[in-house]
């Protein structure tokens, strides 16, 4: 029980070094330094900063999303937060111009809200995601608390309380219009939130996208599903369980770690970090800053985790990965029987990647034999060749292969009322759709 104590004692030691590090990088790589003017100075400079960047303190990256460029203009973008609860907060990427043209146009855009995973990663891992999204969409996103930041009185967070917590986002923003987008592990809590909203007879979101999420983790299992079947529910709870440290608002409360989950993804695939380490060095000293600069973003993003409150971490190996309750269709949430069969009036997209090692192939695409109601004509599937799991929702292939599919799956799917996508009326009028601005490479 430690554990997290000693992660925080070591941190605090390896502070001094780390700051060292990085004061001799700029030291021996600052041009105008005589110490950059010395023999070796570049590899001096290069291993100082890898010491350095794999010893720091990863803070949660901002969003960094303040401008779109949009039919050869730039609109300014502001991020605010619709609502903010202590575990999670809405935040809406809100878009500006003083054109009336452009101004009706971006107002008849149909609504997203992007349901950001809780494992391990902030949501601004989906920074791609939402700068892409934001070309023909209004765009929400789910912004989870880090659990070490959420004082202990604010009582537990379970699986639960995830399914009532997208429930309520989507009737602040309105289920009319609105189009929902889960990526990974969300995928499992939106379809019973919007299953139980089904049952009770309320307003449902037009179409439901769902990307790369363990709905029915028993096909295709990975190194991920495998590890959650291999151990009982006691063992996560007495092994990777620990309470938050006094130097956190959110000091005594039990949560899992986010250096244990990012140690596990470090463990998946340790040759690809340690040559994408090695390949920084050799860039540092060869002077190619542009890949090295990549390598920065791309770990000040991979390398910044948050802690998962235990209730819900615990629920999710159980009802998710162990006893597969919703495939199986006896998952009850507050008593109620989630049954995605009552959906009949949301359309389904399911994507896959067909590299995913963290979600097998089929796991997503079970959500199509679950939702008997759906008709057949609002049902589709899309498996992207060669693509990983990130890069269903992030880089290249996203923006040029799933994007385009994702806008036209939801232009097909908009509110009656005459309001189709800005993408969809520009085809009608024989104008090409403004292609994303591609994103620093991942």
């Amino acid at each position: 029980m430690l554990l997290y104590q000693f992660h925080e004692l070591t941190r605090s030691w390896m502070t001094p070094l780390t700051y060292w590090a990085e004061a001799n990088a700029r030291a021996f790589s600052t041009p105008g330094s005589w110490l950059s003017g010395m023999p070796g100075a570049e590899r001096v400079a290069a291993a100082n900063e890898l010491v350095h960047r794999i010893g720091k303190d990863y803070e949660k990256p901002a969003f960094d999303i303040h401008s779109l460029q949009w039919e050869g203009e730039v609109y300014p973008v502001v991020e605010k937060t619709v609502r903010a609860t202590p575990f999670c907060n809405l935040l809406r990427f809100k878009r500006y111009t003083d054109d009336a043209g452009n101004l009706s146009e971006m107002r008849g855009q149909p609504p997203v809200l992007i349901v950001a995973p809780l494992s391990g990663h902030h949501s601004t891992l989906l920074r791609d995601t939402v700068r892409t999204m934001l070309r023909d969409h209004k765009v929400y996103i789910t912004d989870w608390v880090d659990a070490r930041m959420v004082p202990k009185e604010a009582g537990p967070f379970t699986l639960d309380d995830y399914v009532r917590t997208i429930q309520d986002f989507i009737r602040l923003i309105g289920a009319k219009d609105l189009h929902v987008m889960s990526v990974c592990q969300p995928t499992v809590p939106v379809l019973a939130a919007i299953s139980l909203m089904a049952a009770r007879g309320e307003e449902l979101p037009r179409s439901m996208v769902m990307m790369g999420g363990p709905i029915d983790a028993r096909q295709s299992p990975t190194s991920v599903n495998n590890l959650a079947t291999r151990k009982p529910l006691w063992w996560f709870e007495n092994n990777v369980i620990h309470p938050v440290p006094q130097n956190y608002p959110g000091a005594g409360r039990h949560v899992y770690p986010g250096f244990l989950q990012h140690t596990g993804f470090m463990a998946m695939n340790p040759e690809r970090h340690f040559m994408s380490h090695w390949d920084f060095y050799q860039n540092l000293v060869k002077g190619d800053l542009d890949d090295a600069d990549s390598h920065r973003r791309f770990y000040d993003e991979y390398n910044a985790v948050l802690d998962m409150p235990s209730e819900y971490y615990l629920d999710t190996i159980r009802i998710v990965f162990q006893e597969h309750l919703l495939p199986r269709g006896l998952w009850d949430v507050g008593g109620e029987r989630v049954d995605p069969g009552a959906i009949s009036g949301t359309a389904l997209m399911t994507i896959e990647g067909e590299l995913d090692d963290i979600s097998g192939l089929g796991q997503t695409r079970a959500a199509h034999d679950l939702c008997t109601a759906v008709p057949e004509n609002r049902r589709e599937h899309y498996t992207v060749p060669g693509a990983g799991h990130y890069g269903i929702f992030s880089g290249r292939r996203w923006r040029e292969q799933v994007y385009p599919k994702v806008r036209d799956f939801i232009a097909a799917n908009v509110a009656e009322e005459g309001k189709r996508a800005p993408a969809e009326r520009k085809r009608r009028a024989g104008k090409p759709a403004p292609r994303p601005k591609p994103a620093s490479p991942r």
